[in-house]
């Protein structure tokens, strides 16, 4: 089947409607991150630089650490970048864009998402690093896609619906939730990361439990899931992406993991204002594993 220029936007040069990438300029160990300077961060530790691209808020470098060939592309906030963001790299690596045909043989990567968060239980204060073994979306994403059960771990939405039937926000949103590769949390998540449930919101504020000038449709948002548990795991972290990019890495057949550095404590309310260092850990870390 050829894909049409309407649905596979390609631009004149050949490369990716919003990356501005193209075939050939992405290692197949690419991390992510929310900052546009945030890639620059990630490249000043790469021993060379073979790609640089930018277009929008979408950044991407590409360069090799320690003898890997790795990539670093920034997507900006929320799950509806992620959408642009997996679905393009994954037509640079698997459609042949001069056919338009999906290829024969598929190529799988790693995706890692780097980000900040907020932490939801006393373990997680500000500066802790924390894995998402598993992601709760409450942005509706993944059901636009129609093998979406085919990943999504169907057992713990149950749970997750039984449990927080106090929320009247259950009543307008379906949350769906979906584990990270598993092999790519053992590689990356050793014993200094915190590893559990990450809760992906569609939103900073409200979706987030956070009261500015309005009215939030369940104020007791934050005291009741953060008592959530499913084997054994806890609700450890707030984020907007790790939901998205876990559910659409899982159905094209890529490898993703979010792991993000706790800057606020939501229960605690507590925020930490300059994290640069701790950031620049985590970004060495990820880079020394992946």
């Amino acid at each position: 089947m050829i894909i049409p220029e309407s649905e596979l936007i390609i631009n004149t040069d050949g490369s990716a409607f919003h990356l501005h990438v193209k075939p050939g300029q992405l290692a197949e160990k690419i991390i992510l991150v929310g900052d546009r300077k945030r890639v620059d961060s990630v490249a000043s530790f790469f021993d060379e630089v073979h790609c640089d691209v930018q277009n929008r808020e979408f950044h991407t470098i590409t360069g090799s650490y320690k003898g890997k060939a790795v990539s670093v592309i920034s997507t900006g906030i929320g799950v509806g970048n992620i959408d642009i963001v997996v679905n393009e790299i994954d037509a640079i690596f698997n459609i042949d864009f001069e056919t338009r045909c999906v290829k024969d043989v598929r190529t799988a990567v790693d995706l890692v998402r780097i980000g900040t968060s907020g932490g939801l239980q006393e373990f997680t204060p500000e500066g802790t690093f924390v894995a998402s073994k598993s992601s709760m979306g409450l942005d509706n994403l993944l059901y636009f896609y129609g093998d979406s059960k085919n990943v999504r771990n169907l057992k713990m939405e149950k749970a997750f619906a039984d449990f927080a039937q106090s929320l009247e926000l259950l009543e307008s949103v379906k949350p769906y939730c979906v584990n990270s590769s598993a092999e790519l949390l053992d590689r990356i998540a050793k014993d200094d990361v915190i590893k559990g449930i990450t809760i992906t919101a569609p939103g900073f504020y409200a979706p987030q439990g956070r009261q500015l000038r309005y009215e939030l449709t369940s104020p007791s948002l934050i005291d009741v899931i953060r008592n959530f548990a499913f084997n054994d795991m806890k609700l450890c972290n707030f984020e907007m992406e790790s939901s998205a990019l876990a559910g659409l890495s899982a159905m094209l057949g890529h490898k993703a993991l979010t792991i993000c550095l706790i800057i606020a404590n939501r229960y605690g309310k507590r925020f930490i204002g300059d994290y640069s260092d701790k950031m620049n850990e985590l970004i060495e870390l990820v880079l020394n594993r992946i």
